[in-house]
């Protein structure tokens, strides 16, 4: 059985792979600060997405993105703030997705605007 970590590097390059296909460019892989880890961040040319990718093989414990919590929505919006301030980007739009990868078929299930983001910079 592959560890949860290569699962999750599985599911991240294809959910790259897939945004990638739907016209975004990837700005950022796996973002890091002290607070914790944005998976991708994505740009459509006018609204700066941050993705979090969700990997399982089935949903035999629940769908991939019942696991991103309102506690895991704000560690994402705060760490979101960060990149933000770092690159100056206070005036562009932003959002926040969530991208189900299911490696029993390979499919994937993108959530635009998942949930609303609480930006502070």
């Amino acid at each position: 059985m592959r560890s949860n970590k290569a699962k999750g590097a599985d599911g991240e390059r294809l959910a790259q792979t897939y945004l990638v296909k739907q016209g975004l460019r990837i700005l950022s892989k796996n973002f890091t600060t002290d607070i914790g880890e944005i998976d991708l961040i994505a740009t459509d040319e006018t609204t700066l997405i941050f993705v979090e990718v969700k990997t399982r093989f089935n949903t035999d414990y629940g769908y991939p993105a019942e696991a991103v919590d309102f506690r895991k929505q704000k560690k994402i919006s705060l760490v979101a703030s960060q990149y933000i301030k770092k690159f100056g980007l206070y005036d562009v739009e932003a959002r926040f997705d969530v991208v189900e990868v299911y490696l029993s078929d390979l499919s994937i299930n993108h959530i635009v605007n998942a949930f609303d983001g609480c930006l502070n910079y």
